[in-house]
């Protein structure tokens, strides 16, 4: 499928996005957004069955991170949201589905609070800081790498030049099969945060989730949102699809639909492409 991915850069602000696309350039636009710590190329498996459907699915590296340089935010998912929608603009995309796993699920929250310029979005695999059960989630030990990556400078300080290792933990740990990460993607993703503004940009998205959750406790009361979503979880290592939405829909949302793709782990895109994509499509308004 990389071969036929067309790539180019598009400068929002001080932002200069890698933006790496495929199928009908005329077809309906899905909008990729992924998570920490991978790039846009976590997609590419979900592009190929998209573009094979009429489709036109555009990933994005995220500010600051892979091929995408210049102003990285601050990382708070509101600054990034914000980056995206100007992307949105630039590219003069319209009837768009915005798509998010992990970190670019939260972008995705923060993006539909504020833009009501989709026409769904969907939330792959991830807690919505301020949103139940964020509190759950942070008191997980299992998740302790939330409190170690927002720590001021340490955590550069200790994976910088082991980026591979450090990384490799974490594809190992939290997917159901390790390797359907290929090792192809995993020098990719090592590479890709290896820049120490992009090591930086990466652990940013934890630093702000304190600030993250005050924002979105604020929003929820503040700014229901009217664009229909879908939440998607694993359920790997516990969870329930159906919590997560339901406290969506207590928090503003007014559709919220839910699913479990049982068996994978937490890289959905890599772990259950053909799944997840069907679960989007069906989603499609």
């Amino acid at each position: 499928m990389s071969e036929n991915v067309r790539h180019r850069h598009v400068t929002v602000g001080g932002s200069h996005l890698h933006v790496a696309e495929a199928g009908d350039p005329d077809g309906r636009p899905v909008l990729l957004l992924h998570g920490w710590p991978q790039t846009w190329r976590a997609w590419t498996e979900v592009m190929g069955l998209a573009a094979g459907q009429g489709i036109r699915p555009i990933a994005v590296d995220l500010p600051g991170v892979g091929g995408s340089t210049g102003d990285a935010t601050d990382g708070s998912k509101q600054a990034v949201a914000d980056v995206v929608h100007g992307l949105v603009e630039a590219m003069g995309l319209r009837d768009t589905v915005l798509v998010g796993h992990d970190i670019g699920a939260m972008v995705v929250h923060s993006y539909v609070r504020t833009h009501d310029d989709m026409s769904g979005a969907v939330l792959v695999d991830a807690a919505v800081p301020g949103i139940p059960p964020w509190d759950e989630v942070l008191a997980n030990p299992y998740i302790w790498h939330f409190a170690f990556h927002a720590l001021p400078d340490l955590p550069e300080q200790l994976v910088r030049g082991r980026e591979r290792v450090y990384l490799d933990f974490f594809f190992d740990a939290v997917s159901a099969d390790g390797s359907r990460i290929t090792q192809e993607a995993r020098a990719d993703y090592a590479e890709a945060y290896s820049r120490p503004e992009a090591l930086t940009a990466g652990f940013d998205w934890y630093r702000t989730f304190a600030a993250d959750a005050e924002h979105n406790r604020t929003e929820a009361v503040q700014r229901p949102v009217k664009t229909p979503l879908l939440y998607l979880h694993s359920g790997y290592q516990g969870g329930d699809a159906a919590v997560y939405a339901e406290a969506l829909a207590d928090a503003g949302c007014a559709s919220v639909g839910h699913d479990t793709l049982s068996g994978y782990g937490h890289f959905l895109p890599e772990e259950a492409p053909a799944e997840l994509w069907a679960r989007i499509a069906a989603f499609l308004p």
